[in-house]
């Protein structure tokens, strides 16, 4: 991924020095609308659990609420090493420069529909903050409340994903903001509204709406590396790498590696195959219009 680290955005807030309690939206991985718990949060407990023996994963699977328990979620926090916040104001920066790079897509993309874009926020944070959606916590992951228009990203998650290897790469970073900024689109287009109206109204098509709603998170940050391949700024590795992070965290794949049944019914982001194939449906045409997954072919 081609990019040069350099200042910060005016779009950023940046929470990492404060501590205090406060929120959840529509989040990555679990959970959009609620608090979910995140691609990088599911890989945290899932490497705990492995280590420990504990099915920390189990009871979020169930229903039971995402993260770490109460009491480990609310420690205080730690100093950061020298070493560490080099690297975390590397990451900081990374996040900084997508975050523009996608908005300035959009913007563009909204002055063509003769449409007014208004920028998104994001806080970065180290432990609890608050939120316009709650209390935000380090084990929710990233997630994109709609109450306040602001992305919410720990970046202690981003450090523990490292050590994890695997989806490291840069752009499947990107990928997680693409697709949080995804959610905002939602918001300004009234998607988001119409969603939360229909889930009120017919309660039982929740986790439809819910998958129909991250799918096309997902195919709107594939219509942003669209704009940044033809760019130069990703290449074909690049994109591999955010084509393997939306696969890991397809429904299917993690009620696998929880060792549970694949149930579609419970499905809340949808399978691996479809979040793959909406993201590659925004990558290939690099039009918002190609990303209807309300129109009946979300699970096709």
């Amino acid at each position: 991924m081609e990019w040069t680290p350099g200042g910060m955005s005016s779009d950023i807030e940046d929470r990492r020095d404060d501590s205090g309690g406060g929120g959840g939206g529509g989040g990555f991985g679990f959970g959009g609308g609620g608090g979910g718990i995140g691609i990088v949060g599911f890989l945290i407990l899932l490497v705990i659990s492995l280590v420990t023996g504990r099915n920390f994963l189990g009871s979020f699977l169930h229903g039971g609420g995402g993260g770490m328990p109460p009491t480990q979620q609310m420690q205080p926090t730690q100093s950061v090493a020298p070493q560490t916040r080099e690297a975390g104001d590397r990451d900081a920066h990374l996040i900084s420069f997508v975050l523009d790079d996608v908005q300035k897509t959009w913007t563009g993309i909204f002055q063509k529909e003769g449409k007014p874009y208004r920028h998104a926020k994001l806080v970065l944070f180290r432990g609890p903050t608050y939120s316009g959606c709650g209390t935000a916590k380090a084990a929710t992951g990233p997630f994109y409340c709609p109450a306040d228009e602001k992305v919410y990203i720990d970046l202690g998650f981003w450090n523990d994903l490292k050590r994890f290897g695997g989806s490291t790469a840069e752009f499947a970073q990107s990928y997680v903001i693409a697709h949080e900024l995804g959610h905002h689109i939602q918001k300004l287009l009234g998607t988001e509204a119409k969603v939360q109206r229909l889930t009120q109204q017919e309660p039982s098509q929740r986790g439809h709406l819910s998958v129909d709603t991250e799918l096309q998170a997902d195919c709107y940050a594939g219509v942003w590396a669209h704009s940044a391949q033809q760019r130069g700024i990703v290449q074909n590795g690049d994109i591999a790498a955010a084509l393997s992070a939306a696969a890991a965290v397809g429904d299917d794949h993690l009620q696998k590696m929880s060792g549970r049944a694949v149930s579609p019914e419970s499905w809340t982001h949808g399978s691996s195959a479809q979040r793959e194939k909406w993201f590659n449906a925004g990558l290939s045409s690099g039009d918002p219009a190609s990303c209807n997954t309300f129109g009946g072919g979300a699970s096709e």
